[in-house]
């Protein structure tokens, strides 16, 4: 029997990564609920002595995210947060980073209030813009960071083009593409040295789990990331991992899905005459609508503004019956959420409304219910609004 060609993406997801149980021949991975593992003697084990450490369950998982992004080394952490605070742990005090202005709130406060405390900096600009980049490096610049789409003015970055920049000046770059995932985008393949994910969201898809990861190629990152997950100790545990596991299996099916709803809901909400502006990749109207399509996907996170500020859209909101109010993206049901006051609250108000995130902004996660039911909800609430 020849040797298989390379895998396709939903074959990754259903199986990459994974090998039948060494005990019982068990074809989903078991959950190693354990702190801790005998040893054999004195020096002498079978590979795991400490659940921190390492977890059977959890090494599958990262194999498994780093197939799915074709690369050479997964890490799993408890958070998305965990994975960028980590990744961060590989520059030292006076070193400086680029950062895309449009970030999650989360990782705006780790990198302002948090890390500046430990002697890092950082310049946020726009990073569709390569000039601007360029303007920010300094002697000191180790890192750019890439959050596309952003969160949640949803700009796309080119990601190749600032790799190749990042090579120039020789800056490590790290692209947060939690909002696409590799379904639609691999940055490792267009020279990025550190993925982040969070898993919370599509990876996992089912509003069921916390957590995070970073893969990566370069093997000193890996050790690095490794010596820092095993030091900190920010990992998931194993249970968290084999649900991950389940939710990933499905992850191709999923994503087509919300990428179609989508497209429909932004459609929609685009036409509605109490909509002010609709943001999502895959209308003609926004600024990097041509990239998106070169990627192949759009994705299922969009944001919209309706007539009448924060008062219209807080009327809206206490309006919707079918979609859920709540923080997070990425899963099986339709969410919404106010920037404002919700995931990007700690970022100042002068510089959250410069950049774009108005009091009215609501930042909607399509879901894979039927896009009529969504569409038939958003439009009865905008009627309140």
């Amino acid at each position: 029997m020849g040797r298989m060609k390379k895998m396709g993406f939903a074959t990754k997801a259903v199986r990459g990564g994974q090998r039948p149980d060494p005990t019982t021949g068990a074809i989903v991975t078991p959950i190693y609920q354990t702190a801790t593992y005998v040893l054999e003697e004195l020096g002498k084990g079978r590979g795991y002595d400490y659940s921190r450490t390492t977890n059977p369950t959890r090494e599958t998982l990262e194999r498994n995210i780093a197939e799915l992004e074709g690369g050479r080394f997964g890490v799993a952490f408890a958070s998305g947060m965990a994975a960028i605070s980590a990744t961060l742990h590989l520059l030292k005090q006076g070193d400086h980073v680029v950062v895309s202005d449009d970030v999650y709130g989360g990782t705006y406060r780790l990198f302002q209030q948090v890390l500046r405390k430990y002697g890092l900096s950082f310049t946020f600009v726009d990073t569709t813009n390569l000039p601007s980049i360029e303007r920010a490096l300094k002697n000191n610049t180790r890192m750019m960071w890439i959050e596309s789409p952003s969160n949640p003015l949803l700009k796309i970055t080119d990601i190749e083009a600032v790799s190749e920049l990042a090579k120039e000046f020789s800056v490590m770059l790290v692209a947060d593409t939690t909002m696409f995932t590799p379904y639609f985008l691999r940055p490792l393949e267009l020279g990025v040295d550190v993925v982040i994910h969070s898993t919370t969201k599509y990876l996992s898809g089912h509003n069921q789990v916390i957590g995070g990861a970073a893969v990566t190629d370069d093997e000193k990152i890996h050790e690095d990331l490794r010596f820092i997950q095993n030091s900190v100790g920010a990992v998931p545990g194993p249970l968290d991992c084999w649900l991950t596991i389940l939710g990933i299996k499905t992850l191709h099916l999923r994503m087509r899905r919300h990428n179609d709803n989508a497209l429909r809901v932004a459609r929609f909400l685009e036409s509605h005459p109490k909509v002010e502006r609709v943001i999502y990749p895959g209308l003609e109207s926004h600024p990097q609508h041509s990239l998106a399509t070169r990627i192949g996907g759009f994705g299922g996170i969009m944001s919209f503004e309706p007539e009448g500020g924060f008062s219209a859209a807080k009327r809206f909101l206490r309006s919707l019956k079918l979609c859920s109010l709540a923080e997070s993206l990425g899963a099986t049901e339709t969410m919404v959420t106010h920037p404002a006051t919700m995931t990007h609250g700690s970022i100042p108000e002068e510089m959250r409304l410069k950049r774009g995130i108005t009091d009215g902004l609501i930042r909607l996660s399509v879901g894979i219910e039927d896009a009529e039911d969504i569409i038939q909800d958003l439009d009865q609430a905008l009627a309140k609004a």
